[in-house]
């Protein structure tokens, strides 16, 4: 049988059999979830924890530690696979009580805040892309006159998502606040459907689509609560009947004479605030953005960002957040790679910056963050510094009217290429403003960490083995 800690094509189930007895097995698991790129495990006794064996596996790219969780570094796709199978080695071994002690641990307000955001948007980020990259394509397409008869048909497999995805948003919320997901999915509908065209509120007349994904948290909250609220009070006997029938009709009424109104006015401002700040802000908006992305990751606040580019993408077709906000990652590929240059005689940071750089090239930036930045101290400052003139660099051309924006969220460096928008669709301006934001990334990272993100003792031979 192949040895997963020697394989590295092992399959998600042989992968998480690998990371199961390293982090101390079952029993010292109390937790489990994952983001974009990390398995988050809360753990009992952080000391039977084998850290090195870790770190040598295949799938492995990084090691996480947090106050909260050890986190462990897969990637993205991976850790999507991964983590459904090692969720299943645990309750094989310790029954269903994993997953409540998922839902409690360290739920303070703000952590579950932004835990259950990542829990209702990230599932959706795949149908993002594909339907982004698609959108992409046919706007290609049609700029060149290629293909006329197929573009029609590319337009709509990549906006019916978009068209629905407050069902979808509806649906994850009602499962994250642990209402019946179709519930969700049926109040949060009457956000899209066009008969609410009928329905004035506020003295305006309703349109279909108002309020937008914010509008479908909301009204798929509420109708989680007020499901909840039903079946601790309805006989079982009714209950089937007047549970699901009660739910929708309030949490409908709610939704059609209050939160399609309120949420539209918040989505509106959301797109109003990007536009005039970096309109107005240009290369001083884009800098302060690019600059304070990373410090946001190493927080977990980048998660709160997530409705707001999902709104973006809704209203306009494209965030023009992300593009500034990826040029983070360009920063941390530019100080790692001056780190690389300087510290010729450390092999094993040099070996480290080899293995993470290609993943920090396509948007995949902790193995870089934890494994070479943060370590060292000053390079993560200055790969910040990287990133804000990276980010200034775009948001100078948005302000000059070159508009850059990606059709999706999730990828960044290399891999946001392909989900690239603006004003003028995906156009060759476009791709240069970006590709000119990741160059001034790289050369900016490069320049500040040569010049001052190396310690002085760094510079010194290290000790011989």
């Amino acid at each position: 049988m192949t040895d997963p800690r020697t394989n590295p094509r092992a399959n998600p189930r042989t992968t998480a059999a690998a990371l199961l007895p390293l982090v101390g097995g079952a029993a010292n698991v109390t937790s489990v979830a994952h983001c974009m790129t990390r398995l988050r495990v809360g753990l009992r006794d952080r000391a039977l924890v084998r850290d090195d064996e870790l770190r040598a596996l295949p799938a492995v790219l990084g090691i996480v530690e947090d106050d909260e969780t050890y986190q462990i570094v897969l990637g993205p796709g991976t850790v999507a696979r991964v983590t459904p199978e090692f969720e299943a080695l645990l309750v094989q071994t310790r029954g269903e009580a994993i997953k409540a002690a998922q839902k409690t641990r360290n739920a303070t307000p703000a952590k579950l805040f932004l835990r259950r955001l990542a829990n209702i948007f990230v599932p959706l980020i795949p149908a993002l892309i594909g339907c982004g990259i698609i959108a992409g394509l046919s706007g290609l397409l049609l700029n060149l006159h290629w293909l006329p008869a197929l573009t029609p048909a590319l337009t709509a497999i990549a906006s019916g998502f978009m068209a629905l995805i407050a069902v979808f948003v509806g649906i994850n919320t009602a499962k994250e606040f642990g209402g019946t997901p179709v519930l969700g999915g049926a109040v949060a509908a009457i956000i899209v459907y066009a008969g609410v065209a009928k329905v004035e509120a506020f003295g305006q007349q309703l349109s279909p689509g108002q309020g937008g994904v914010l509008g479908a948290l909301a009204a798929a909250a509420l109708a989680a609560h007020i499901e909840k609220w039903c079946r601790r009070r309805i006989p079982e006997a009714l209950d089937v009947l007047v549970t699901p029938t009660l739910t929708v009709l309030l949490a409908g009424l709610v939704t059609v004479y209050g939160l399609m109104f309120v949420a539209g006015e918040v989505s509106a401002a959301i797109g109003k605030g990007a536009d005039w700040l970096l309109a107005g802000g240009g290369a001083v908006a884009g800098f302060v953005l690019g600059g304070l992305f990373l410090p946001l990751v190493m927080l977990g606040l980048h998660q709160a960002l997530i409705p707001i580019h999902t709104t973006l993408i809704e209203q306009q077709g494209f965030t023009v957040l992300l593009p500034i906000l990826a040029m983070a990652g360009a920063g941390q590929v530019g100080a790692a790679a001056a780190v690389y240059v300087r510290l010729r005689r450390h092999t094993a940071i040099r070996r480290t910056i080899r293995s993470a750089l290609p993943a920090g090239l396509l948007g995949v930036g902790e193995p870089l963050i934890y494994g070479v930045s943060l370590p060292l101290g000053r390079p993560f400052v200055t790969a910040c510094v990287g990133g804000a003139f990276g980010g200034g660099f775009i948001g100078l051309f948005h302000m000059l009217g070159d508009t850059v924006g990606s059709t999706a969220i999730g990828p960044s460096g290399w891999a946001l290429f392909p989900l690239l928008h603006g004003e003028r669709g995906l156009s060759l301006t476009t791709v240069a403003v970006y590709a000119g934001g990741l160059l001034v990334g790289y050369a900016a990272g490069f320049a500040a960490t040569y010049l001052f993100g190396i310690n002085k003792e760094l510079l010194s031979p290290p000790p011989a083995p």
